[in-house]
C-alpha cells in the first residue's frame, strides 16, 4: 500500500474499484482553508482517458507492480500498434489509443520496453531521447543564432517541435521525449 502523498509521476497504482491508474502529474495543494489535498492528472491505463482528481494525502493505494520486457516497434495498422518482444521473439498488440504519445518519437524497428502489469500488456517505455530526422521547416536564415526564437519543424514521425533558427530539412535531430523538446544536432 502506497499513501496518496508518495505518489510521484510515472509510479502505476490500482484504485478501490479495480482500476490500473497511472500518475502523469501530481503536486501538494494546501487552499486557505482547510486540509492538504494532493492534486493529480491521472491516465487509465487500460481505457487510455485522462481525467484531473484530488486526493487526501493519506488516502491508500495498491501499487501497481509494473515489469518492462525489451522489445522492437514494428508498425501501426489501423488502430493497433504492434510490437515484439526481442528475446522470444513473440508480438504484442497495443491499442494506438493506450501508446499515442509513445508513438510520436519512435520510428518501426526501434527498441522500446513493453510494459506489463501480470500477464496484460499495459503500454511501452521509450529512452529518453531519440534521434529524428527533420522532414519540413522553413529555410534557415543566414546569420541566424542559437539564442533566436526558433521556428517549427516536422520530424518524420510527424511530432512538430520548436527548433533553433540554423535547423535544415533532412538533418538528425536529437529530441527530448519526456517534454518533446529539441535538444541538440545529432
Amino acid at each position: 500500500m502506497i499513501e496518496a502523498s508518495k505518489l510521484k509521476a510515472g509510479m502505476t497504482f490500482e484504485t478501490n474499484d479495480g482500476k490500473l491508474i497511472k500518475v502523469l502529474e501530481a503536486s501538494h495543494h494546501k487552499p486557505g482553508k482547510g486540509n492538504t489535498v494532493m492534486r493529480m492528472k491521472l491516465r487509465d491505463v487500460r481505457t487510455g482517458s485522462t481525467f484531473d482528481t484530488t486526493y487526501r494525502p493519506e488516502e491508500k493505494f495498491e501499487q501497481a507492480i509494473i515489469e518492462t520486457r525489451p522489445a522492437q516497434y514494428l508498425y501501426q495498422m489501423d488502430d493497433t500498434a504492434y510490437f515484439m518482444d526481442t528475446e522470444n521473439y513473440e508480438q504484442y498488440e497495443i491499442p494506438v489509443a493506450n501508446v499515442a504519445e509513445e508513438l510520436k518519437f519512435i520510428l518501426e524497428n526501434s527498441e522500446v520496453k513493453i510494459q506489463f502489469y501480470g500477464t496484460e500488456v499495459i503500454g511501452v517505455t521509450i529512452p529518453t531521447t531519440v534521434e529524428l530526422a527533420v522532414t519540413d521547416t522553413q529555410p534557415s536564415i543566414k546569420g541566424a543564432t542559437v539564442t533566436g526564437s526558433g521556428k517549427p519543424a516536422t520530424l518524420e514521425t510527424g511530432l512538430v517541435v520548436n527548433v533553433p533558427d540554423f535547423i535544415e530539412v533532412g538533418q538528425k535531430l536529437i529530441i527530448n521525449t519526456a517534454e518533446g523538446t529539441y535538444v541538440s544536432r545529432a
